[in-house]
């Protein structure tokens, strides 16, 4: 028997997916009104460069996460950033094949 295809090409595609369904299925917003408005930013970026599903495709989809979460108070633009250079730092200090962790 073969090893399926991995269905995502990295994991923080599958992880900012998951968390878009959690927050989903927590009540955070409907899938019709994120699926209107990653639509829009999809097809905003894709002016300007072919969205495969790999990376072009899941920084969209983040660009999409990120405005929901600033409009619902969820998460200020400002945390966001704050958050993403924590782990920047984390990651860079992190030994290849070791599991980053933030806050060490």
């Amino acid at each position: 028997m073969s090893t399926p295809e991995p269905v995502f090409e990295a994991p923080w595609h599958a992880q900012v997916f998951a968390l878009t369904v959690h927050l989903n299925e927590a009540g955070h917003f409907d899938w019709s009104t994120w699926a209107t408005r990653f639509g829009a930013t999809l097809a905003q970026n894709g002016l300007t460069k072919e969205l495969n599903g790999g990376d072009d495709y899941f920084t969209a989809w983040l660009e999409t996460l990120e405005a929901f979460l600033a409009d619902a108070n969820i998460a200020t633009p400002q945390a966001v950033e704050q958050f993403r250079s924590a782990w920047e730092r984390a990651y860079l200090r992190t030994p290849h094949g070791a599991p980053v962790h933030l806050g060490d």
